[in-house]
């Protein structure tokens, strides 16, 4: 599987901003999808994720209610709804796939849960 993330860029605080992941391969529908994200200086960290099986959706805390995550099977794609962006949002997110395929998972948070990696896109919120 191979995954390229798009759609970042330099945004006012308030703003909005939707990434999207391109996925190679056959097996994308059978797989759980995730965000992640990395700030200068600091590790990198779990944003959303949704199953593979009914599009079951988890966020960490630091957005909920602000982003969306969202698939489309049908175009191997994977999205990212960034509402209320806020300067601590900047950070490089990362689109990520499950290892396996046709897995449950009670928390889909963990980065181990993944072994595919897009290369990233830059997401910067100016206050």
């Amino acid at each position: 599987v191979q995954l390229q993330a798009s759609g970042g860029g330099l945004v006012q605080a308030g703003g909005s901003l939707r990434l999207a992941c391109a996925a190679s391969g056959r097996t994308f529908s059978s797989k759980a999808m995730g965000w992640f994200r990395q700030a200068p200086g600091k590790e990198r960290e779990f944003v959303a994720a949704i199953s593979w099986s009914d599009s079951s959706t988890y966020y960490a805390d630091s957005v909920k209610g602000r982003f969306t995550v969202s698939r489309d099977n049908a175009k191997n794609m994977l999205y990212l709804q960034m509402n209320g962006l806020k300067p601590e949002d900047t950070a490089v997110y990362y689109c990520a796939a499950d290892r396996g395929t046709r897995t449950y998972y009670s928390n889909p948070r963990s980065s181990s849960i993944y072994g595919y990696w897009g290369q990233g896109t830059q997401v910067t919120v100016s206050s």
